[in-house]
């Protein structure tokens, strides 16, 4: 039945996803309203079959129906509950599902959110855009990604899920947010090409993306930190960033996002960076498939990577098929992609900007030629080589650095042209803290050069945040935290906090494995761990070997050993203690071999850690203001998704406009408009 159930679903959602596309693809092209209006309707029929579906694995997991390939594969009745329910997004057939589910559920949205533009051809587009690619991934499912394929002759129990995957809570977390993310970006992206399509190139578009921008930006940010904590928590290793490809893979679209939404404010005031803005929200979304291919096509060693499957060919295709169309509609639009503005200074916002833009083009070029070069080798020459943590780290910790630096100067400087009283007004305090703080430690003895210079641009940056925060409060009260620029220095104080964190936890660890016997102590770092003895214990879905360790003749702590039914050897779990300080990580790196015997534990001890997690949470209250409008938009003409006034980017009224092409001051209108300024009526 759970199968029957499901695949019947995932075969309604994906004809739903084709017969809207197609509805809609005859409604624009035809200049047919009411056809329109009715392809719209098919984005509740996607949603309602990607739930059901997904009731459907549901169900199949907590009812043990191994039947099904996927629940006999990922699933044992000794699984706890909660890793039950998480098991349908533990191995590839479940992943795309999710995916599904939630791109089901931003299409919805979008239909929800412009149900009174339901013949905006701009709107259509974008709509038509996301059914097309919800019958791709839908389509997998069918295919090679089927999740609801049966077995002829069902084992009594399971697999179980990948014991890294039940072995810590965060499991049920981490992915949401990050495929919340992930999938985001096919809004903006999809409102891009219609952007492109329909040739209303003003900028009235980019009010129609700025805020699914933000919020799935928002969402793959706190996805990213949620997965550096759990491998924090579960891997053993003691860290929780390692340059991994698939680490990689999330990070990519997040860099040119957070690019996109800086630049976005240089052409909303200034009308410049068409090019860029569409060619960004272009790789986000195509760097998004490309890492869905680098997670599930088996290419890649990796602990997040799914295992070999048939579908890596279809999803190579994919991201080639994005890019030649999106590469495609910018050169034929090239005409009314010309800027109307130019950059009058280089000191002044929109030039920081730009140079900003330029280093977030360049670290993400850097990451991902670290990631595919290995796989560009191997096909070449069958040579398989690694690029490990030395070339990420040596590459991307000086444009780090100098994106902190922009990170403060870029929001002080003014539109148009800065001067010298203005920049020593609004950065003389944060430089003065940035060079106290970088005397205080090199005067404490610290060490590394560059990590004391970014906890100087930290400063500097945190400190030109925290200057404007406090100006726009003292306006408005709290209210002044609320709307796109103060809510974007409470991100930049979140991020600031996780790259000072990051500096001091890499560069003043310390770490030690000894062979301790009961009752003997290892001391590191002003830190004392007791070894108390060991124990087993006997779960229901694995069996441990716990070591019990006092800290500093406190708390005891439990790392362990567990082995799993179906595991072919142990897997270590930490035992922490956090602190704003630091933390102390403890792992059971070998269990005796006899009871009372002597077991080897290993210990580290690092700083500001829990900093990482906090400048998460900062982030992510800090996306939530810079969504929340921080005053009243002005009213919108509906028929061409344009603010009134809009049309061409904003100047202040005592400043000369620049000359605009004619073509350019058209190319916000509406279709109407347009046809009647051409002479062909209305």
């Amino acid at each position: 039945m759970n199968a029957a159930v499901g695949w019947s679903a995932v075969l309604l959602g994906f004809l739903a996803a084709l017969a809207g596309a197609g509805t809609l693809a005859v409604g624009l092209t035809g200049h047919k309203p009411h056809l329109l209006r009715a392809g719209r309707t098919y984005a509740w029929m996607l949603l309602g079959s990607a739930v059901v579906a997904t009731l459907a694995m549901e169900r199949a997991l907590l009812t043990n129906d191994f039947s099904l390939k996927y629940v006999a594969s990922n699933h044992a009745r000794a699984t706890p509950l909660l890793y039950t329910i998480t098991g349908m997004w533990s191995a590839l057939e479940g992943s795309i599902l999710l995916w599904c589910l939630i791109l089901s559920g931003y299409v919805a949205a979008v239909v929800w959110k412009y149900r009174a533009r339901a013949e905006d051809p701009l709107v259509g587009w974008a709509t038509l855009t996301a059914f097309v690619v919800a019958a791709f991934f839908f389509g997998l499912m069918l295919g090679p990604a089927s999740p609801f394929r049966t077995l002829s002759h069902p084992p009594i129990d399971g697999a179980g899920p990948n014991p890294l995957l039940q072995n810590h809570p965060l499991v049920a977390i981490h992915p949401p947010f990050l495929y919340m993310g992930y999938v985001g970006f096919t809004i903006p992206f999809a409102f891009a090409v219609a952007a492109l399509v329909t040739g209303r190139l003003g900028e009235g578009w980019l009010v129609e993306t700025r805020r699914w921008t933000l919020t799935a930006w928002g969402f793959l940010s706190v996805g990213i930190v949620m997965g550096a904590w759990w491998s924090y928590e579960v891997l053993g290793w003691g860290g929780f960033w390692a340059w991994d490809p698939v680490e990689n893979a999330s990070f990519l679209p997040w860099l040119t996002a957070t690019a996109f939404i800086h630049s976005v404010m240089v052409q909303e005031r200034r009308g410049m960076l068409r090019v860029w803005n569409l060619s960004l929200l272009c790789a986000t979304f195509s760097l998004t498939i490309l890492g869905t291919f680098l997670t599930r096509s088996g290419v890649l060693d990796s602990v997040h990577a799914f295992s070999d499957s048939p579908i890596g060919p279809l999803l190579l295709g994919a991201f080639a098929v994005v890019v030649v169309v999106t590469v495609g509609l910018v050169y034929w639009r090239g005409d009314k992609l010309r800027s109307p503005g130019a950059i009058d200074s280089p000191v002044s916002r929109e030039g920081a900007f730009l140079v900003n833009n330029l280093l977030f083009a360049s670290f993400a070029f850097v990451v991902l030629l670290g990631t595919v070069f290995p796989l560009i080798t191997e096909a070449v020459n069958s040579n398989r080589i690694t690029v490990g943590r030395p070339y990420f780290d040596r590459m991307t910790a000086p444009v780090g650095l100098l994106l902190l630096f922009f990170m403060a100067v870029a929001p002080a400087l003014p539109w148009r042209k800065a001067s010298a009283d203005t920049m020593r007004q609004r950065l003389l305090w944060p430089a003065v803290a940035a060079v106290a703080v970088v005397v205080g430690c090199v005067a404490a003895g610290l060490r590394g050069p560059g990590t004391i210079l970014a906890f100087g641009l930290g400063t500097f940056a945190g400190g030109a945040a925290v200057r404007q925060l406090v100006v726009a409060t003292r306006r408005n009260g709290w209210r002044g935290l609320v709307g796109r620029a103060n809510g974007g220095m409470v991100v930049h104080l979140g991020i600031v906090i996780i790259a000072v964190a990051f500096a001091a936890a890499t560069s003043y660890g310390h770490r030690t494995e000894q062979q301790v016997t009961p009752g003997q102590s290892v001391r590191l770092a002003g830190h004392t761990v007791t070894y108390l003895g060991s124990e087993v214990k006997q779960l229901p879905n694995r069996q441990a070997v716990v070591a019990n360790l006092r800290i500093d003749g406190g708390r005891v702590y439990r790392p362990a050993i567990s082995t799993f039914p179906f595991g072919t050897t142990g897997i270590g779990t930490p035992s922490v203690k956090s602190g704003l300080l630091a933390d102390v990580y403890t792992t059971l790196a070998e269990a005796p071999r006899t009871p009372g015997g002597p077991a080897t534990i290993g210990v580290i001890v690092q700083p500001l850690v829990m900093w990482l997690w906090i400048g998460g949470l900062v982030i992510a209250v800090g996306t939530l203001l810079s969504a929340w409008p921080g005053r009243r938009r002005r009213p919108t003409d509906a028929a061409s998704a344009t603010p009134v006034g809009e049309g061409r980017p904003r100047s202040r009224p005592a400043e000369p406009r620049p000359k605009v092409p004619a073509a350019a001051r058209t190319a916000g209108a509406s279709g109407a408009a347009r046809r009647k300024l051409r002479g062909a009526g209305p």
